[in-house]
């Protein structure tokens, strides 16, 4: 079977890069923070395999896509118009849905506010949460010394210039910490005393990338980080970040649809050393998940892996969803 093509759609009044493989129901596949549709790439071929249309765009301003300067351009509602006008430059009237990190952010809100459009979800790695009471970044952590890493982010061309310096170290690092290699060398270090920061902190004033790794974890090569670096390089951190810097925003245009649950099938997978998983009362929402998914058919949690999901365990994430799609109704 030939790879998966690149292509580039009119879309939500932008330009779109995807890459899609196979014939068949459309399967749309949106990555997160710092990924492309590259993150995709086992799953592309094991879709088209399965007898499905694969398309993993790379998301507004990543790779080739267009990357809007303004930040106020990457709202959740910017997101979503994006994919039903992907859906709709794929002349597909519906499609499964599957993200992971942001990109699961979005498809549980696509799937949420456009069940016409998306008829069932899967997501990795980030369950779907409820509208809070307060703002998001009001209750993010912080002391005097150091601040949540989403907090670091909300100020433009902080993180930008930290990250920019070198796509490749940052690109590696961040893969490597957040991986189950990066958290359990990370427990490993703290229970010998040599770590004392708490994960998810940044340090104030030094930045995030202090003492940053160069060990490659199992399921990476040179060749797919030399690709993460090379797309960085070229589109520069600036709207990736700019999701972060809509967190606030989003809760606030969020308000009228406090109350809607997600409707559609779904299904969550997520690895035991994920640091998400490990947030603060993360066990508790996903014991009671079904509160606000009600048609949640399976969880899958992966003993070992670490939140980069469908890279650490392709071929078992890819068996989740193709099980998952085929047992949808019609």
């Amino acid at each position: 079977m030939s790879g998966p093509v690149q292509r580039t759609i009119e879309s939500n009044g932008i330009r779109l890069n995807i890459a899609e493989q196979g014939k068949g129901p459309p399967v749309i596949l949106c990555h997160g923070f710092p990924e492309s549709w590259y993150s995709w790439r086992h799953q592309l071929t094991a879709l088209a395999a399965a007898g499905f249309h694969a398309v993993a765009p790379d998301m507004r301003g990543y790779g080739k896509s267009d990357r809007p300067e303004a930040v106020d351009q990457y709202t959740m509602f910017h997101l979503i118009g994006d994919l039903v006008g992907l859906l709709d430059a794929l002349e597909a009237p519906t499609a499964v849905i599957v993200g992971h990190d942001w990109g699961a952010a979005i498809a549980w809100q696509a799937a949420r506010l456009r069940p016409d459009r998306f008829r069932a979800v899967a997501g990795l790695s980030v369950p779907f949460r409820p509208r809070g009471p307060v703002r998001p970044t009001s209750v993010m952590p912080q002391t005097a010394d150091a601040q949540f890493y989403q907090l670091y982010f909300q100020e433009p061309g902080v993180a930008e210039a930290e990250m920019e310096r070198d796509p490749r170290v940052t690109v590696l690092s961040m893969l490597y910490g957040a991986s189950g290699e990066g958290a359990a060398a990370f427990r490993d270090a703290a229970a010998r005393g040599d770590i004392t920061r708490t994960p998810g902190m940044v340090p104030r004033g030094e930045g995030m990338l202090q003492g940053s790794t160069t060990t490659l974890p199992a399921w990476l090569s040179e060749a797919d980080i030399e690709f993460y670096a090379g797309e960085f390089r070229r589109s520069g951190f600036r709207g990736p970040l700019n999701y972060y810097r809509n967190i606030d925003r989003n809760w606030e245009l969020m308000a009228a649809f406090a109350d809607v649950i997600v409707t559609v099938p779904a299904l969550f997978v997520a690895g035991d050393h994920d640091l998400v998983i490990a947030a603060p009362g993360m066990d508790q929402h996903l014991a009671n998940l079904k509160q606000f998914v009600p048609a949640l058919r399976n969880m899958r949690i992966l003993p070992g892996c670490g939140h980069w999901t469908q890279q650490e365990r392709p071929s078992e994430v890819s068996a989740a969803i193709i099980d998952f799609i085929r047992r949808l109704p019609g």
